[in-house]
């Protein structure tokens, strides 16, 4: 039984089909999916959602799709990783890694919002699925793609970490490359979108999409033994998953499954090279202004985030506050969370662990209370951001003297 009604226009609030449809027609703002709140909560339990599959299929009643889930069946579900050793560094007193950069098949949070794009896809009847991509996502439609048996084309910037290129070309999807930045290739796809009759995940497709970024927020609750933390800091790069995070926990809480209630504050990390979003929340202004994006975290490099303006909203609503950092601080944020807690993340990973040692450090989060990272990708995906800032092997000769000598090692008693 599916519960979404219709798409709704975060603007005007006007209802449309549950089509391939994304922007409303009246003030051109975003839709999203609706849902029959009061079927759910007369079917749906916190029982029913614990008895359910270990992915994020568990909370298909709170998905937009109308019948059984067919892509994406081992996604989500990833570790919430009490990090003793990272809070011990920062000086807090219980913090949390969503780690997202375990995420079946492609290592990132966008095998949430792939399996439900592609789920709805066959769904609408669609055989050629595409997106525009910094990278991630470009992994996982083409990892997911494959599975469901699509046609896929992707579509990246040129100058796109090699890693994830290969990561997308061993699929052996059609991979595009643009010369030009993700907001170049994001206008193409626009223009393709209208003229193909393709399911671009990120575009047309959009409203499913984005709702599988909420699985990350209802599993962070429903670890945490159905409480909701008092902090959780975000990557942003369309601001989507922010929004999404922050709908996943109303939608609990208008459900009544958090304990104690929701009194959470949502906190926006981005880096100094691509921080529209940040940006306007520190200088409290009104509007997100595009800029041209230059960091290495390239999968944060969005410079006209199409949720900019919800972002900021909910993390103003919330209580919550932004942190930019630079490429320095983000390559330390990798590094920091890697010899503290075994967790090797990609560069949107060490913009979000530098921010949140900055957020805590200007009191911004205070040190004793529960605090979540949401870490969403693999560092694999990324060395080169680090290759040159964590030094070399040891070399030795293959003699017990040799090994001696360059390391100096203590006998352990």
């Amino acid at each position: 039984m599916s519960y979404m009604k219709c798409l709704k226009s975060k603007g005007t609030g006007r209802e449309y089909p549950k089509e391939a449809l994304y922007v409303c027609e009246y003030d051109f703002s975003p839709l999203e999916a609706s849902y029959d709140y009061a079927a759910i909560k007369k079917n749906l339990t916190r029982e029913k959602i614990e008895k359910g599959p270990r992915s994020l299929w568990r909370y298909r009643d709170l998905l937009p799709i109308d019948g059984e889930p067919t892509v994406g069946l081992h996604s989500g579900f990833t570790p919430l990783v009490r990090a003793r050793l990272l809070a011990e560094e920062l000086g807090v007193k219980e913090l949390y890694i969503k780690d997202d950069s375990v995420c079946h098949p492609t290592w990132s949070f966008k095998d949430r919002v792939v399996s439900v794009a592609l789920t709805r896809a066959k769904e609408l009847g669609f055989t050629t699925v595409a997106c525009a991509s910094t990278g991630n996502l470009a992994n996982s439609v083409s990892a997911h793609g494959a599975k469901a048996g699509l046609e896929r084309y992707i579509f990246i910037p040129y100058d796109l970490e090699r890693g994830k290129v290969l990561g997308s070309l061993v699929y052996n999807p059609n991979v595009v490359a643009v010369r030009g930045n993700y907001d170049d290739v994001n206008r193409l796809c626009s223009e393709i979108a209208s003229r193909y009759h393709w399911g671009f995940v990120n575009v047309n497709l959009r409203p499913y999409y984005s709702e599988g970024s909420k699985t990350m927020g209802f599993e962070i609750i429903e670890q945490l033994g159905w409480k909701a933390p008092k902090h959780v800091v975000i990557p942003a790069a369309s601001g989507s998953l922010i929004t999404k995070i922050w709908k996943a926990f109303k939608e609990f809480e208008q459900l009544e499954f958090i304990e104690g209630g929701l009194n959470t504050s949502i906190h926006c990390a981005q880096p100094e090279g691509c921080s529209p979003i940040a940006t306007a929340i520190l200088e409290k202004s009104e509007h997100v202004l595009p800029v041209k994006p230059y960091t290495i975290a390239k999968s944060l490099a969005i410079g006209n985030p199409a949720d900019g303006y919800y972002a900021k909203d909910v993390i103003e609503a919330s209580g919550g506050s932004a942190a930019i950092v630079n490429d320095d601080e983000i390559r330390e944020g990798i590094r920091l969370l890697a010899r503290t807690e075994g967790i090797f993340t990609e560069t949107a990973g060490g913009v979000t662990v530098a921010s949140a040692k900055k957020l805590i450090e200007r009191g911004s989060i205070p040190r004793d209370e529960s605090i979540v990272l949401a870490i969403t990708g693999n560092g694999l995906k990324t060395q080169e951001a680090i290759q040159d800032s964590v030094g070399e092997p040891t070399m030795i000769e293959p003699s017990l003297q040799s090994f001696e000598e360059k390391l100096k090692p203590v006998r352990d008693i």
